[in-house]
């Protein structure tokens, strides 16, 4: 229990220094339309392990990634996907999404899904086994295709022989597909 709250307090920290920089420029950004992005795109980038289980195997690990997003219609919602690897095996991580508009073109947004390990005590950046994964990100349009999006993820006891959680921190560039 102890590990999962430091888990947690992690990913609050970090979570809160990717979104407050963006709820600081909604005063200025208010003179413009607040409307968020209803971008569904894909895209690349890099995931990065930040803790580990304390077992052999453990270890925190440093891959990429693959994110994809739908917009589901009017709705606060959306589909997400992610491929989160490493250089023995990848997490794959379905996911559904609150977004919140915050800024022009940008949506701050938290999930919740379940990472499924391709081989289970192999390390990927979001542990060693299938979990219930949370996160909190950013996405934001900077031209006319093209996002960059950021989160965190928590695999809530994703460790095997441990009930240590997993974080996982994650970024890249998408292309805007509708």
């Amino acid at each position: 229990m102890k590990r999962f709250l430091k888990s947690l307090v992690t990913i609050s920290a970090l979570s809160s220094l990717v979104i407050i920089p963006a709820f600081l420029s909604v005063g200025r950004a208010s003179a413009e339309t607040q409307k968020g992005t209803d971008a569904s795109y894909i895209g690349a980038g890099v995931a990065a392990g930040v803790t580990n289980g304390g077992k052999s195997g453990d270890a925190a690990t440093f891959g990429g990634s693959i994110t994809g997003r739908v917009k589901l219609g009017n709705t606060p919602f959306s589909a997400r996907g992610n491929v989160l690897w490493s250089d023995e095996t990848s997490a794959i991580i379905p996911e559904v999404s609150v977004d919140l508009p915050i800024a022009n073109k940008t949506n701050a947004f938290i999930t919740g899904g379940y990472s499924f390990v391709e081989s289970d005590g192999k390390p990927t950046p979001i542990g060693n086994r299938d979990a219930v994964v949370v996160g909190a990100g950013m996405e934001s349009e900077v031209t006319k295709n093209f996002l960059v999006y950021t989160n965190a993820k928590v695999g809530l006891g994703a460790y095997q022989n441990s009930d240590a959680s997993a974080v996982s921190i994650n970024g890249g560039i998408g292309y805007r597909f509708r």
